[in-house]
């Protein structure tokens, strides 16, 4: 489709309803939550208070985006989580609308389920969005302190909660190989692991800022080895462990410098092992190597769409 309207700004091309290239005009920061890779490594960010999905390269180049705030189809009223299955489909949680929306690779909608309630399939506040090796589709309903799980096209299954202490507050949520779901249970400081029908396994972790335990981790991911990485968030740092909770590493700082974290929001792994964070309150996606080497960044802090090392004159570096 051709835009009908474009403008020329020093000697750039930006197409207005359409985005034909990499560059944005005038856009707010990128407010990076949720974010997933797809089987080609392309990496899909949850744009939440921008009302989009935006779609880049494995190094930060922009592809498109979709969205717009709204309760229409393939529109967002804050988009938290974002999920893609084995075929490509894209899974994003629409926080305050309360649902589900399932598209295709390249943003073409293709249906939804859920809205504000208690009952099955019914969410409130669904903050986490993870689709297993066989495409069910786990969602963290947050507000009603469960997980609900479904088929791909959004048939209700079962649901499960978690009590010890406190009530489970489920945020994040992955799946790994073999079908074992992994929570972020925000408030209470840990990491649940459950099997795939919701049988309880374990959980790690506790409040403090030692190896191992967490100050409010808010995103899960795994690799392919069955590696579990976790967003800590108000730690500022990501924590990898092994599948079964034993802690391996973890890296990251307060600050904005390169692997330093600003509120890490969302964490992934693509099909390499390369690591991917949402660096929310620093407005960027910082990559790294599965040990923790610093990669590279792209983030939003003006009108420029660009992968790059370099500072923040371009405004996704």
């Amino acid at each position: 489709m051709v835009s009908t309207f474009t403008l020329l700004i020093l000697g750039i091309m930006i197409s207005f309803g359409n985005i034909t290239s990499n560059l944005y005009a005038a856009e707010p920061p990128l407010d990076p939550a949720g974010l997933a890779t797809d089987k080609s490594n392309n990496v899909f960010v949850a744009d939440a208070a921008n009302f989009r999905i935006v779609k880049f390269t494995n190094t930060g180049t922009f592809i498109k985006s979709w969205g717009g705030v709204g309760l229409g189809n393939g529109q967002f009223n804050v988009p938290i989580a974002v999920a893609i299955d084995s075929s490509g489909n894209v899974f994003v949680a629409d926080q305050a609308n309360n649902r589900i929306q399932k598209f295709t690779n390249t943003g073409t909608f293709i249906r939804k389920w859920g809205f504000t309630g208690t009952g099955d399939g019914q969410f409130k506040n669904p903050y986490g969005v993870a689709v297993d090796s066989s495409g069910n589709v786990f969602v963290a309903d947050r507000g009603n302190d469960r997980i609900q799980k479904f088929t791909n096209t959004g048939t209700f299954i079962r649901k499960w909660t978690y009590t010890s202490g406190l009530p489970i507050d489920p945020v994040g949520i992955a799946t790994d190989k073999s079908g074992s779901v992994l929570v972020a249970d925000a408030a209470n400081d840990r990491i649940i692991k459950f099997g795939g029908a919701g049988t309880f396994m374990r959980s790690w972790g506790g409040l403090g800022s030692g190896n191992g335990q967490f100050d409010f981790p808010l995103g899960v991911g795994t690799d392919s080895s069955g590696n579990v990485f976790v967003a800590d968030k108000d730690n500022n740092r990501i924590q990898k462990f092994s599948n079964t909770g034993t802690f391996i590493r973890k890296w990251g700082t307060p600050g904005t410098g390169n692997g330093q974290f600003q509120g890490p929001w969302g964490v992934a792994v693509d099909s390499s092992g390369n690591v991917f964070v949402a660096d929310r309150v620093a407005d960027r996606i910082q990559k790294f190597t599965n040990t923790g080497t610093f990669i590279t960044k792209w983030g939003s802090v003006g009108t420029l769409s660009i992968s790059s090392n370099t500072q923040k004159s371009d405004p996704f570096s």
